[in-house]
């Protein structure tokens, strides 16, 4: 093929380093956020946390005043945007901020004749031997984060246990088959194959340690089934002093799969027991914990922290940025004022790259916030029913609707609504909560699938115990309300609202 050269006239799209920051710096999260400014602050020595009584940067000066300011969607001066009003929070954020260098709880001389141990207590304090703390500690090393509480908590108590070394070993391979439940994954027999080999034990010895880690707390942890959970949990209960502990007994040895289905026709006739009786064996028996291990839960709480805030203020919805989720940004004034122009320096081209790099960083900050902003009062301009009455007045919107408003691109929506977050007077909510596809109503309305999830919720809830409402029948209701909704649309949307089919919701009282 010959080789040719040809001139040709278009045009591209080029996504500019400044571009590409920008659009990272959307798609994060808070925590993500704050991350990535404590990264760049680390790494770009002229870009620092401004603090409350330093002077601003020009840059930052001028970013205050448009601040200051409540701005409408199209960037507009104005004091509201039909009954929204809009504000940033950010310029009272530094009033609130910690001073991270401040040294006033420290000494200025520290001790340096102390010892360790004077000052951090030991992490594990067990009365076994060190080999069993060996044992222990390898046992620990080699099991999954998901139940490591729960193990080290039935170790804990294995340990101090007064057992023989093949029983501790026994004990040991047993709480490993325990799931985050609380439940034995592995047959005995299974268990015992995989010691027999080592230890040369018998089966009813594997059995024998087994019945004793049933009595560890939790109480009912390192049962087999269900049955057997809820049984090792009536044993603690004396019969004598609880009449109902023998019919429950009874029900759950014979009869629980009558008992999950609701059954309590079969259940009164087999057990020859009435309405009351069988009403207070349930009480019992709902109050017994069918996954012990979950009291033991190696998950900690992770807090939602919102980007927006939106109150009512006056009749008027407030919109405001959360300015505590990032710090307020600068150029550093010592450093800005070392750079020399025309000098050519590693020093000075290092400095000015820097400079660059901090003002790119702040601009894309600022570009997020007010991109948010933009968004979230768009959100709250759509949905102020569900503001003032809750999920019954969602409205229907999709994320083109407020692309096309704010002549943003689709996918710029989608990135602002992934992983914030707005604090209302309804409670905490990710943006995306307020986008729901919708379905038709009679006169030729919309209805979102929020508001028909509530209404479903609260047919559900004033049902009658004994009656519950079945799919279809919560479906003709809908549609008496005007709202054209099929009978496995209603099963879908009961599903993933988590709440059981009728025959499961049947209760007695």
């Amino acid at each position: 093929m010959k080789q040719s050269l040809q001139l040709r006239v278009g045009q591209s799209l080029t996504m500019t380093p400044q571009l590409q920051q920008a659009i990272r710096l959307l798609q994060l999260s808070t925590l993500e956020l704050q991350t990535e400014i404590q990264e760049v602050l680390e790494s770009n020595p002229m870009l620092e946390i401004e603090e409350e009584s330093a002077s601003s940067d020009p840059l930052e000066d001028s970013k205050q005043k448009t601040d200051d300011k409540n701005t409408d969607i199209n960037g507009n001066d104005q004091e509201s945007v039909d009954g929204i009003e809009v504000t940033d929070l950010q310029s009272d954020a530094s009033a609130q901020d910690v001073d991270m260098n401040s040294q006033d709880n420290m000494p200025d001389d520290l001790p340096v004749d102390s010892q360790w141990d004077d000052v951090y207590e030991p992490s594990l304090a067990t009365t076994s031997s060190a080999g069993d703390d060996d044992k222990a500690r390898e046992f620990l090393e080699n099991q999954s984060s998901s139940s490591g509480k729960l193990i080290e908590h039935l170790l804990d108590q294995l340990l101090v246990t007064n057992l023989s070394d093949i029983d501790r070993a026994i004990g040991m391979a047993i709480i490993d088959s325990i799931n985050e439940d609380g439940y034995l994954q592995e047959s005995i027999e299974e268990i015992h194959s995989g010691l027999v080999d080592e230890l040369e034990i018998e089966l009813d010895e594997v059995e024998a340690v087994l019945h004793l880690i049933q009595h560890f707390d939790p109480l009912g942890v390192a049962a087999r089934d269900l049955k057997e959970c809820l049984m090792l949990q009536m044993e603690q209960f004396n019969i004598e002093e609880y009449p109902v502990v023998k019919k429950a007994r009874q029900i759950i040895k014979d009869h629980l799969d009558l008992l999950g289905n609701h059954d309590y026709a079969k259940l009164k006739r087999y057990n020859r027991i009435n309405d009351d009786e069988l009403a207070g064996i349930i009480r019992f028996v709902q109050a017994l914990n069918p996954k012990p291990g979950g009291n033991i839960s190696q998950s900690s709480t992770q807090y939602v922290v919102p980007d927006v805030f939106v109150t009512k203020i006056e009749g008027r919805w407030n919109v405001r940025l959360n300015g505590e989720t990032a710090p307020k940004l600068r150029i550093n004034p010592t450093y800005a004022s070392y750079i020399q122009r025309g000098k050519q320096s590693d020093d000075n081209t290092f400095m000015k790259n820097n400079m660059q790099e901090a003002r790119w960083f702040i601009k894309s900050l600022q570009s997020r916030n007010e991109t948010l902003m933009r968004v979230a009062t768009s959100i709250v301009e759509h949905q102020r029913t569900f503001l003032d009455y809750g999920e019954e007045g969602m409205k229907p919107l999709v994320l083109r609707e407020i692309a096309e408003e704010l002549e943003l691109h689709e996918s710029t929506i989608s990135r602002v609504t992934t992983q914030k977050y707005m604090h209302t007077p309804k409670g905490v909510f990710e943006f995306k909560y307020f986008f729901s596809s919708h379905v038709g109503t009679s006169d030729g309305g919309e209805c979102s699938a929020t508001a028909i999830r509530a209404m479903i919720k609260k047919l559900i809830e004033g049902e009658e115990p004994r009656k519950p409402l079945s799919d279809n029948k919560i479906a003709n209701l809908l549609v008496d309300q005007g709202i054209n909704v099929a009978r496995r649309t209603v099963a879908k949307y009961r599903e993933a609202m988590m709440i059981p089919p009728s025959n499961e919701r049947k209760r007695l009282a």
